[in-house]
């Protein structure tokens, strides 16, 4: 047992420790805290800190992410349109272009046999000229043609008798000479006008133009009653002006940093501004073999594979060159692995989705090889049917999601 000095002496060191010391003043006067109180009250805060920080980290970890997922899909490689590689806008054209029709021989206008939008086959009369010239024409060479062959037949029959007169001495061979020069003469006066008749034919039958091929009537370019005459400048003697519609083409400029993109025989998809919902198949048919040097751009023409009456020259339209189909093979290797494109995720590492598996997500990097619609071809990471993530959504490998639509 303690004695009572003992005691005396344990109190008076607790209330010497608990003795306020004032610092030297004049007036001011500060209360020094226990010491060691400051430093407990920074620890106490840091320790909580951190076990907030635990805590929440274990809410989050514990708690699912709400996310959109997807599937991912294999289907059939040959089943799929191939990718398109560049686009670009362009116009619609004729392969021929446009073939105008001018006459051969001068006249008036007499009528036309078509309007414009008429389709036409080759050989049908286009337009008619006043042929009242050239008919007299003809039958004037026809009725010199007519004498010129009655003076033939005369002069053949005196040869003939000057021959039998000529073996009985009655004439001399001098005379027989004239005979037949005249003879000669007059065959060549028939063959001379019937060279001119055929030409008066001729110009007769160009009188009225007509188609030189299959098409469909552009414009009509002068009137009824108008002097239509051959040449002139700039397509003056032009009347009519027709395409032919069977080989349809599109012509796009592509820049000379894209060239590697297209090529000859390449297949590529037409759709015209008009009709957005229509697509054409066509095919890469010529390369023009000059770049616009202000441009930079080469002149490329595709040809469309089945036209239709939609389809009219000089229509605005969008060509899409498209990548090369694979080459078909067999088992596993004919199938292609589509993903949404959104669940493509790209960073330093390359590109990746998140795969969900268990309500979790892991970290899976992927090949591309284009797109195809609104998903992405995928050529190794995943094997199809699987679960996706889809848009970006920050996550951590492992962390637990929920899904909340489909994609």
């Amino acid at each position: 047992m303690n004695s009572p000095s003992e005691r005396d002496e344990r109190l008076r060191a607790d209330l010497q420790s608990l003795r306020i010391e004032r610092q030297p003043g004049p007036t001011q006067a500060k209360r020094t805290r226990p010491r060691g109180g400051s430093k407990g009250l920074r620890v106490a805060a840091v320790v909580a800190t951190l076990l907030l920080l635990v805590l929440g980290v274990r809410l989050l970890r514990g708690s699912a992410v709400p996310v959109e997922i997807g599937q991912a899909t294999a289907v059939d490689a040959g089943a799929l349109e191939p990718a398109p590689v560049l686009s670009g806008s362009g116009y619609v054209v004729t392969g021929d272009r446009y073939v105008s029709i001018g006459v051969r021989v001068a006249g008036r206008i007499d009528r036309y046999f078509i309007e414009e939008g008429q389709s036409v086959r080759k050989g049908d009369p286009l337009v008619q000229l006043d042929d009242r010239d050239y008919r007299s024409g003809v039958e004037r060479i026809e009725a010199g043609l007519a004498l010129a062959r009655a003076n033939t037949a005369l002069a053949d029959a005196e040869l003939r008798r000057g021959r039998a007169l000529r073996k009985s001495g009655v004439i001399s061979d001098q005379e027989i000479d004239v005979l037949e020069n005249k003879s000669r003469v007059a065959h060549a006066s028939v063959a001379q006008l019937e060279a001119e008749l055929e030409a008066a034919h001729v110009n007769l039958e160009y009188t009225t133009l007509r188609a030189p091929t299959d098409g469909v009537v552009l414009a009509k370019l002068k009137e009824v009653g108008e002097i239509a005459v051959p040449g002139g400048f700039a397509g003056s003697g032009d009347l009519v002006r027709i395409a032919n519609l069977s080989d349809m083409r599109a012509e796009v400029d592509v820049n000379e940093a894209d060239l590697e993109r297209v090529r000859m025989g390449g297949a590529a998809r037409v759709t015209p501004d008009a009709y957005p919902g229509r697509h054409y198949a066509a095919r890469v048919v010529k390369l023009y073999p000059q770049v616009d040097r202000q441009k930079g751009t080469l002149k490329v023409e595709v040809r469309i594979l089945e036209p239709d009456d939609m389809l009219l020259p000089d229509m605005s339209t969008r060509v899409t060159f498209l990548a090369d189909q694979p080459a078909p093979s067999s088992g596993d290797a004919a199938k292609t692995v589509l993903v949404p494109a959104r669940a493509l995720q790209r960073d330093n590492d390359g590109s990746f989705v998140w795969l969900v598996e268990e309500g979790r997500v892991r970290r899976t990097t992927v090949e591309t090889a284009g797109e195809a619609g609104d998903r992405v071809r995928v050529v190794s990471g995943l094997t199809g049917g699987e679960t996706l993530v889809v848009g970006e959504v920050p996550l951590e490998e492992g962390q637990r999601v929920a899904a909340t639509a489909g994609g």
